[in-house]
């Protein structure tokens, strides 16, 4: 760990997560606090929440992020998704934790810019998540853990380099993904699927009611995908020894299919 540690291009990929990070919130979030800005001429319309307008904003952040930092850092940009790389093996644990400080850091350096820039609006929520009317604790961790299930999925399968059949573009598939799950989510939980996400908003908002929902949700669903995508649908050949090799020194390794 203390090798990885002083090397540059580990800082440069903590660094490219903090910043994508930072970007994919100001402009997923500053998506959906928009509609509350009336459109100029017409101040006397009512607005509201366009879904698929926010889930698009979120999923194409998300690729074009993917797409500007993935060669640097991975662009996990999600906790979730950096949990289902560490238990694939893909990365260290020093890399994980500094991952998910940056990540967090970067959420709550965009929400508190957002918030300076929408200060006009009343009752401004930041795009806090929270349980919509007749959703209780349960149901919405269900929803969490299955959105963020599909995501981590979809991030384990689409990079796996063992496979030769992918001849789109990753970043987009993972931004669909993304899509998909606020698609989905919304209208439930306000869709974390992301704790860091999640984070930013509660701690700038200085709310933090059923937060843990968001943080044990994705926790389980991108765990959950990773195990069963490892294990079950395309298992590696690795035993203990190679794994914890990954884990302390960092050192990607690549292991074949298990022969049937």
């Amino acid at each position: 760990m203390a090798s990885e540690f002083k090397k540059k291009m580990f800082w440069r990929a903590v660094v490219a997560e903090f910043l994508a990070m930072t970007l994919f919130i100001f402009i997923s979030i500053g998506s959906a606090l928009g509609f509350s800005f009336p459109v100029v001429g017409n101040e006397t319309s009512t607005r509201s929440q366009d879904n698929v307008k926010v889930s698009l904003a979120f999923g194409l952040s998300i690729a074009t992020m993917a797409q500007s930092v993935g060669h640097i850092s991975g662009a996990h940009l999600n906790p979730a998704v950096t949990l289902g790389l560490l238990l694939s093996c893909q990365i260290s644990i020093l890399k994980a934790i500094m991952y998910i400080i940056a990540q967090c850091l970067g959420a709550v350096v965009a929400t508190a810019m957002l918030s300076g820039i929408t200060s006009s609006l009343p009752n401004n929520l930041l795009g806090l998540n929270s349980l919509s009317q007749g959703v209780n604790a349960g149901q919405g961790l269900g929803i969490e853990i299955i959105a963020t299930f599909q995501l981590v999925l979809c991030v384990l399968a689409t990079t796996d380099r063992r496979r030769t059949d992918v001849s789109g573009s990753a970043p987009l598939a993972i931004g669909l993904s993304v899509a998909l799950g606020h698609l989905l989510a919304i209208d439930y939980t306000g869709c974390g699927i992301n704790p860091a996400r999640s984070f930013g908003s509660a701690l700038i908002a200085n709310n933090f009611e059923n937060h843990w929902i968001f943080w044990v949700g994705p926790i389980i669903g991108g765990a959950s995908a990773a195990l069963i995508y490892d294990f079950i649908l395309a298992p590696r050949s690795s035993d203990l020894t190679d794994r914890m090799k990954v884990w302390t020194s960092g050192q990607v390794e690549e292991y074949d299919l298990e022969g049937d």
